[in-house]
């Protein structure tokens, strides 16, 4: 273990190293550039990096920050209204993001935004689609465990809910909490909690959102406008990174991407690439406009499956036509023709112009999570709780 490695060991707590942490906070731990009181952060143009490139840039040693660094930040970090898919990289390294930031950032990701929409709706006490910042902060605990999880509310506790939500809306009207609950009954919060230990400031991510008072609160349009400008910032730096300044990427490099974040072994990798280049495809290129709108699908790959169902096509393959059925139900719009060929040509295990559409969502799953998503043990929820204990602690 490098000394490097050695230093971030004592950054994240003293329960665990950084061999003992999960695909997701490794990560994290990796990219993070920046430090303040002894708690990581990565900046706007490390989370970038952090879902595009395998491994981080070479640096010495992170940025120690200090407390003028947070002033310079507030001064710098633009509204809301100002934002526009090119946000973070005009941030570049002025900007922090927590770890809790970087699962829920990770989560807009790789999730629909019908998702998200839910979890507004059940702040939303007043009918106007608005959370504040507090509020927000609540959901922002709930939403880490999209990742991990199939549904919002499925597998909580629902009398933990019902606090969550209880203290939130106490607190909005100035009501004191019950007295069992100012005792902090969830259990404390050790100072060792490493990653999860909360923020005493505000993050690029609130002062972007909220503004620099905190005062401000956020429609739902506007969440699902800053929610699309950074999936597509993200897949435009993907696509940027094949097309070298061209318009359009050819079909192989599109099979690459697709198949880049798998967990499939390299003989097993280039028999889908021989796959395509035995299928001789017309080789026109694939737009950025394609790219988006089937990565726009993937994100919707859950109701995919669901309508594969439906068709009671789960145990045989599927047609062309049937499966540009399936992704018109789901997110309301088609794939471009071409697009669907180069799939079916990628994914057509025996040339009989069908694919097993069981295969294909399991292998797009691994596309979709980026290599980060769990096999082993139940991460999304350990994290969540430590979430949860933190918001409950914060608002009591």
């Amino acid at each position: 273990m490098s000394n490097f490695e050695l230093q971030d060991d004592k950054k994240i707590g003293s329960t665990a190293s950084l061999s003992q942490l999960t695909s997701r906070e490794r990560r994290f731990v990796q990219f993070a550039s920046n430090e303040f009181r002894g708690q990581l952060y990565m900046t706007p143009q490390d989370f970038l990096e952090s879902v595009i490139e395998g491994e981080p840039r070479p640096r010495l040693k992170r940025r120690n920050l200090q407390e003028q660094h947070l002033v310079a930040l507030q001064k710098t970090t633009p509204p809301l209204s100002q934002g526009n898919f090119r946000t973070f990289r005009d941030l570049g390294e002025r900007g922090l993001i927590s770890y809790t930031e970087y699962l829920f950032l990770l989560s807009i990701l790789t999730k629909p935004k019908s998702g998200f929409h839910i979890a507004f709706n059940m702040f939303d006490t007043d009918g106007n689609a608005q959370v504040d910042k507090q509020e927000f902060m609540v959901l922002l605990g709930i939403l880490c465990q999209k990742i991990f999880k199939e549904d919002i509310i499925r597998g909580i506790d629902q009398e933990l809910l019902e606090r969550i939500f209880s203290h939130a809306y106490r607190d909005r009207r100035g009501l004191a909490p019950p007295a069992s609950d100012q005792e902090g009954e969830m259990g404390p919060t050790a100072e060792g909690d490493g990653l999860l230990k909360r923020n005493d400031f505000d993050t690029t991510l609130l002062l972007h959102l909220f503004g620099r008072d905190g005062n401000l609160s956020l429609s739902f349009d506007d969440f699902a406008r800053f929610m699309q400008n950074l999936q597509t910032e993200v897949l435009e730096l993907e696509f940027q990174e094949f097309s070298k300044g061209l318009s359009t990427i050819t079909e192989q490099d599109f099979a690459k991407i697709l198949l880049r974040y798998t967990q499939l072994d390299t003989a097993r990798y280039d028999e889908f690439l021989e796959r395509l280049i035995q299928g001789d495809p017309e080789e026109k290129g694939i737009t950025f406009p394609e790219f988006h709108d089937f990565c726009t699908f993937l994100n919707n790959l859950d109701d995919f499956a669901i309508a594969m169902k439906m068709y009671t096509l789960a145990d045989r393959s599927v047609s062309e036509s049937e499966f540009q059925r399936a992704v018109k139900i789901c997110t309301g719009a088609s794939l471009s023709q071409h697009v669907v060929r180069i799939v079916f040509l990628i994914f057509d295990q025996d040339g009989d112009g069908r694919l097993s559409d069981r295969e294909f969502i399991a292998i797009m799953r691994d596309r979709i999570h980026r290599g980060l998503q769990s096999h082993s043990r139940n991460e999304g929820w350990d994290a969540f709780k430590h979430c949860v204990k933190q918001e409950i602690k914060s608002l009591n």
